[in-house]
């Protein structure tokens, strides 16, 4: 919900003269309607099956009243513009489930397909950086804003045994160490992302809740991507073993950190998965100044009460 505020809030008490022109409008109705005789000057202006048209046009009158006041108090409202600079840490899951072909030809080929489609559509500006995890985490591509080499290094991803989720966000968070200055605002990091894809749980190094929280301190959202289905499986020594996805440590991840869970159980799911993200990834709020869009609303009520009231006065006898 968008949140709004005012570069002049004490003017919003010019607000309160609104209930009172209502109740002096209702006990004016009032003492009208009681003094109904045979051709009075009320029923000659506004004759009883036009009276519809009065109320229109009183509160038509007050809605712009409303509006021109709150213009008046400078509104001001975040909104969400495509932003110029920022980095995006893809980190993968690499271990030897992804070889599971319960998503077609199998989770790390369609996990790499839809990721170079998603830094492809990352915006030119933006630092991308690639690591993977299995048993331990690597920074394959350093932040850079040469998209190129993230898309080849997704690309040439090979399996590893194990899986070690928070490694792989302690891995990422110092990938962010490595970004280089913007050199028009070289003093203040630009905005980071992480959007960590994996299937399992961690089974190697550190929690990845107590990574998750290292990212909230850093203010590092994580995007995690619980890809595949609960009915995947890998053959080890001609025996199936099941790798079910597990959604509950990737939500947590998420919760933590400030970012949001996303769930993806095929490769068309999974490219949606990452077309949402980068619509999100991709837009900062910034404040901007509402005054005309108020006073415009204002402006509009006016001329339609105006109209009414001309209305009613062409009824003069």
């Amino acid at each position: 919900m968008a949140v709004i505020d005012f570069a002049f809030p004490l003017r919003l008490w010019a607000l309160a003269a609104i209930p009172v022109l209502v109740l002096l409008y209702l006990l004016l109705a009032r003492r009208i309607a009681r003094r109904r005789g045979s051709r009075n000057t009320l029923q000659m202006v506004v004759p009883r099956d036009r009276t519809w048209l009065r109320h229109v046009a009183v509160a038509l009158a007050l809605m712009s009243l409303v509006t021109l006041t709150l213009a008046w108090a400078k509104p001001t409202q975040d909104i969400e513009v495509p932003s110029e600079r920022g980095t995006i840490v893809v980190t993968i899951d690499v271990s030897l489930s992804m070889e599971a072909t319960d998503v077609e030809p199998n989770r790390l080929e369609a996990a790499k397909v839809a990721a170079i489609d998603f830094v492809q559509g990352i915006p030119p500006r933006y630092n991308v950086s690639v690591v993977t995890f299995a048993q331990t985490a690597a920074i394959l591509v350093p932040p850079t804003t040469d998209h190129g080499a993230a898309t080849a290094a997704i690309e040439n991803l090979q399996l590893a045994p194990s899986t070690a989720i928070g490694e792989g966000i302690f891995t990422s968070l110092n990938a962010l160490l490595q970004v280089p200055p913007d050199p028009e605002n070289p003093d203040e990091p630009p905005p980071a992302r992480i959007v960590l894809l994996s299937d399992g749980k961690t089974t190697y190094g550190r929690s990845a809740a107590v990574a998750a929280e290292q990212a909230r301190v850093q203010e590092v959202p994580i995007y995690t991507i619980a890809y595949g289905t609960e009915n995947g499986y890998v053959e080890i020594e001609g025996q199936r073993e099941p790798v079910p996805v597990d959604r509950v440590e990737l939500q947590n991840v998420a919760d933590i950190s400030g970012g949001e869970a996303y769930e993806a159980q095929s490769a068309e799911q999974l490219v949606q998965v990452y077309e949402d993200i980068q619509s999100s990834v991709g837009t900062e709020r910034v404040p901007m100044e509402a005054t005309s869009r108020y006073a415009g609303a204002g402006l509009f009520f006016a001329v339609l009460a105006s109209l009414g009231l001309v209305s009613l006065a062409a009824r003069w006898p």
